[in-house]
């Protein structure tokens, strides 16, 4: 069926850009099917009035169980690379949880 993603923007109204990057990068987590079911994706402005915007990307893992698993927070001045950031990190976490469980 595939992961599902849950995308909330704070301080600012979002774009499409920033949703077509987000569901880009959530096909990255498409072969860890297994391990998530869901995610939530939340992109926070930081710095609206100053000379350009800052942006904090959190990433939070659902699992099949209902489990909730954090991503380290991602910021930059740059949205799309914050969130690729973020699901760079849920990546490495994801295959090192992957890995675990061949293990044993």
């Amino acid at each position: 069926m595939g992961i599902g993603m849950q995308i909330v923007y704070l301080g600012f109204p979002g774009a499409a850009q920033l949703e077509a990057e987000a569901a880009a990068q959530l096909l990255r987590l498409a072969r860890f099917g297994a391990l998530v079911s869901n995610c939530h994706l939340a992109i926070e402005v930081l710095r609206p009035n100053r000379t350009g915007p800052h942006y904090d990307v959190r990433l939070d893992l659902i699992t099949p169980a209902h489990e909730f698993r954090p991503i380290a927070h991602c910021a930059g001045d740059n949205a799309e690379a914050a969130i690729r950031g973020a699901f760079d990190l849920a990546e490495q976490e994801l295959e090192t949880i992957a890995a675990r469980a061949r293990t044993h």
